[in-house]
C-alpha cells in the first residue's frame, strides 16, 4: 500500500471511530503532542493575503449601502496538502482587512501536530482574543477543507448528510429604485425557487409590489432591525403574508427581546434572529424569542461551531436557517455543505460578485448543488 493511501486508510479509521488523528511533529504538550500516535515530521503552515470582493451590483440594505466587500483568502498547508478559507469582512460587522490580518499573524498552527485537532485548534483561536470571528472562520474553513482533502472525501459525506437533501437557496435583491428592482428581478427570477427581499425602510410596501409585478416566487424578508414599532411590524408582517412572504428575519433591533418575544408570538411567519445571534453561547438568550437563527459562517467562527450550533437549536425546538455574507465560492461552499441539515437556506453571496476566486457550489432550477470533490471539492479559477 503506498503511504498516501495508508495515511488516507488510517484518518479515515480514526474519524469513523470519533477521534481526533494526530500525528505529532515534535510537539512539547502532551495535547498538542497526541500521545499514543506515531511520529510524523509534517507541519502545518498558514498563509494569507487581502482580497476585494466586486459586487455585481450596488447592495442596500436598512443600514448602509456599498459596492464592495474587504476580505482575506487564507491558505493551510500541511503534507503538501491544502485548505483554502476566506475571512469576508462587510463593514457592519466592526472588523477590517487590518485586523483580521493582525488576528492571523499572531496564529501559531505548527504548534499542532495534525490538522484533525479542531476542537484543540479552534479553543486556542479563542484564547488569542474573544472576537475576530472572520479570522477565526477563515482558519475553521481551510482546515475543514483540508482534512477532507486528507480523507479523499467532501465534507457533506464525513459529516453524515445527504447532498440531494441541500434544497433551495433564496437570491437577495437589496433595497434600490422600482427600476433597479424590477431589472435585478427579472434577471434572477427564472432561476430560483424563492427570493430574499431587503426591507426595513419606508419604501417596503414598494418593493414587495414592485417585485410583485415581476413575480409570483415565495418571498423571505430581511428587515435588518429597520422596525422600530412592534405593533406597526406586526401589521406589516400580516400584510407580507398575504403577499407571498414566507419569512421574516430580524424585525426590531436585537436587544429588543421582549418587545421581539411579543411580536414572534403573534406573527404569522416564522421570526428568525440574525444580528441577534452570532456563537452558539448566545442561543439561550434567545429561546421563546425567535422562532430560529440565522448561522452565518463569518459570525460563528466556522463549521465546527455552527454544527454545534445546528444541534442545539434542535434539540431547543428552533427553525435553522444558514446565511453567508458576500463571498467568494471558498466560503459559500463551506456553508453549503452544511444545507442538508438546515431548513432554509440563503447561500448567494458568491452569486452576488464579479470576481470570484472558486468554482464550488452552484445553483441549478433553484437548488444547491454541492461539488463531490474531496474537502469543500472547490476548483481555483
Amino acid at each position: 500500500m503506498k503511504r498516501r493511501e495508508f495515511i488516507g486508510t488510517t484518518l479515515a479509521a480514526a474519524a469513523a471511530a470519533g477521534l481526533s488523528a494526530c500525528i505529532p511533529n515534535n510537539a512539547t504538550s502532551p495535547q498538542a503532542a497526541g500521545a499514543g500516535y506515531p511520529a510524523r515530521s509534517g507541519k502545518i503552515i498558514l498563509r494569507f493575503y487581502p482580497y476585494e470582493l466586486q459586487l455585481a451590483h450596488n447592495f442596500t440594505v436598512a443600514s448602509y449601502s456599498r459596492t464592495t466587500t474587504p476580505g482575506v483568502q487564507v491558505e493551510v498547508e500541511y503534507d503538501g496538502i491544502v485548505g483554502y478559507g476566506e475571512a469576508s469582512i462587510p463593514p457592519y460587522l466592526g472588523h477590517t482587512v487590518e485586523s483580521v490580518c493582525a488576528f492571523l499573524s499572531k496564529v501559531d498552527l505548527a504548534q499542532f501536530c495534525s490538522p484533525f485537532l479542531l476542537e484543540d485548534i479552534m479553543s486556542y483561536l479563542d484564547t488569542i482574543s474573544p472576537g475576530d470571528a472572520p479570522a477565526k472562520a477563515a482558519i475553521d474553513i481551510a482546515l475543514h477543507d483540508l482534512t477532507g482533502k486528507l480523507l479523499g472525501a467532501p465534507l457533506y459525506q464525513i459529516f453524515g448528510y445527504n447532498p440531494s437533501k441541500a434544497g433551495s437557496t433564496t437570491f437577495t435583491i437589496g433595497i434600490d429604485t422600482p427600476e433597479v428592482v424590477r431589472q435585478k428581478t427579472l434577471e434572477c427570477a427564472g432561476r430560483f425557487r424563492i427570493l430574499k427581499i431587503k426591507v426595513g425602510l419606508d419604501s417596503d410596501e414598494q418593493m414587495i409590489r414592485t417585485i410583485r409585478s415581476v413575480t409570483d416566487l415565495p418571498l423571505a424578508v430581511d428587515a435588518n432591525q429597520g422596525w422600530k414599532d412592534r405593533s406597526k411590524a406586526l401589521d406589516e408582517i400580516y400584510w407580507l403574508k398575504e403577499n407571498g412572504v414566507v419569512l421574516v428575519e430580524q424585525p426590531l433591533p436585537k436587544e429588543r427581546l421582549d418587545d421581539t418575544a411579543w411580536l414572534t408570538e403573534r406573527s404569522p411567519l416564522p421570526i428568525v434572529a440574525d444580528e441577534a445571534i452570532q456563537r452558539l453561547k448566545d442561543i439561550p438568550a434567545i429561546k421563546g424569542v425567535y422562532s430560529g437563527i440565522n448561522i452565518k459562517l463569518m459570525k460563528c467562527t466556522g463549521l465546527l461551531e455552527a454544527r454545534k450550533m445546528i444541534a442545539y437549536a434542535r434539540a431547543e425546538g428552533m427553525m435553522v436557517m444558514l446565511g453567508c455574507m458576500t463571498e467568494t465560492s471558498c466560503a459559500c461552499t463551506a456553508a453549503a455543505q452544511l444545507a442538508p441539515a438546515a431548513d432554509f437556506c440563503d447561500i448567494d453571496g458568491n452569486l452576488l460578485i464579479s470576481n470570484d476566486l472558486f468554482k464550488g457550489v452552484t445553483v441549478s432550477d433553484g437548488l444547491l448543488q454541492i461539488p463531490s470533490g474531496p474537502g469543500l471539492g472547490l476548483t481555483k479559477i
